[in-house]
């Protein structure tokens, strides 16, 4: 099994933040949503989160560090027992995509052992604007899931026939063996293999779905979408999922938020970034500009005179809601001097003129406005 910290690609000092970063990287990166279901990328996914859930935790970093994955034997030793890419996606949606709505949000709950088996997630994906972003959305949206049988009322037997239960195992779904050593005695725990851990079996299964007690369906769900989301969060709806076998519990949708790129801004986290091109009149002379914000509609910025290229004006309170913490970011409009291109006669003399008089331009121009820090936004942007 790989290191743990070679996983995530992080340095066997690093912190909490570094940890939950990298983690949230490479999760983002592997998740099979954005690789077309990828068996390899949900593999990456599964491992990576495993990685995260063991060096979240003081007690047992502390013991891998000490011992490697045999340290964590009776837990998570040589990897998660039983750990799959559902508890994966579970671990992942608690640290980044719950908004903290019970209700509406949040991981899964496990199914309980022997009982009815809980059924499967159904991972939908939901396209959003920016503009929807800042102001959040309702939207209803189909999808496919298994519903109860109707020839057998979802019990999976013949004319519904309940199940009945597991002679071998005596209903729960597990027998145990008895091992005598030169060590002691041994006692190993293995899933019935005549119910296969069901700890019950259909004599005269169901001949429409043959004992599984589900049929094909397909439900309307609405969804509530906050403001202030981004891309790779999710939202689970409850209970809206398909039914488990024979008679099981529904499980829940995952709607996977997809915010698609506005080619007028650049977000970063909730500040909203637009480039604004001015002539060299309005930046000589000033002017006062309508720009388009985030939400819808425009707002109005006053362009000073004497600006340089690259200044930054703040319009406060115009970007994105922030989720978690209330508010809204702010707007960063960079003002981009515009050069003409194509000029007429009458403006080509105009030009030359004002060459004629104008001052000449210094050595250097220092930084305005929050320049530098708009750039360094602008970088972190694209590479993230």
């Amino acid at each position: 099994m790989r290191d743990y910290y070679e996983i995530l690609e992080v340095s066997r000092d690093a912190d909490a933040d570094a940890i939950k970063k990298a983690y949230r990287k490479l999760a983002l990166k592997y998740h099979p949503d954005r690789n077309d279901g990828s068996k390899e990328s949900e593999e990456k996914f599964k491992e990576a989160t495993e990685a995260y859930e063991v060096l979240r935790d003081a007690q047992k970093r502390a013991a891998y560090d000490r011992y490697g994955h045999a340290g964590l034997k009776g837990g998570t030793g040589g990897g998660f027992a039983g750990f799959d890419f559902s508890d994966a996606l579970e671990i992942f949606m608690r640290d980044f995509g719950g908004f903290g709505l019970d209700d509406l949000f949040g991981g899964r709950s496990r199914r309980q052992a022997h009982g009815p088996q809980r059924g499967p997630d159904i991972r939908v994906r939901m396209p959003l604007t920016l503009e929807q972003v800042a102001t959040g959305v309702k939207q209803t949206i189909r999808v496919a899931v298994d519903d109860p049988c109707e020839a057998c009322g979802g019990t999976g037997g013949k004319d519904g026939a309940r199940p009945q239960r597991c002679a071998e195992c005596g209903g729960t779904g597990e027998v145990r063996r008895v091992q005598r050593s030169i060590l002691g005695q041994f006692v190993s725990v293995a899933p019935c293999p005549a119910c296969g851990g069901a700890g019950h079996r259909i004599a005269d299964p169901c001949p429409a779905c043959r004992g599984r007690g589900t049929q094909s369906g397909e439900s309307t769900i609405e969804v509530e979408v906050p403001a202030g989301v981004t891309a790779g969060d999710y939202l689970a709806v409850r209970g809206k999922g398909s039914v488990g076998p024979q008679g099981g519990p529904r499980g829940d949708v995952m709607v996977v938020l997809d915010v698609k790129e506005d080619e007028r801004f650049i977000r970063d986290g909730a500040d909203i970034i637009y480039r604004l091109p001015i002539t060299f009149s309005q930046a000589a002379l000033g002017a006062e500009l309508d720009v388009p914000v985030v939400d819808g509609g425009t707002a109005r910025v006053k362009v000073p005179a004497g600006v340089q290229a690259g200044q930054i004006v703040r319009l406060r309170g115009k970007g994105l809601p922030r989720l978690r913490s209330g508010g809204r970011g702010d707007q960063l409009v960079q003002l981009v001097v515009w050069t003409p291109t194509d000029l007429s006669p009458e403006q080509e003399k105009l030009y030359r003129e004002l060459a004629e008089r104008e001052t000449p331009a210094p050595d250097r121009v220092e930084a305005q406005g929050g320049e530098r820090g708009f750039w360094s936004k602008v970088k972190e942007a694209f590479s993230a």
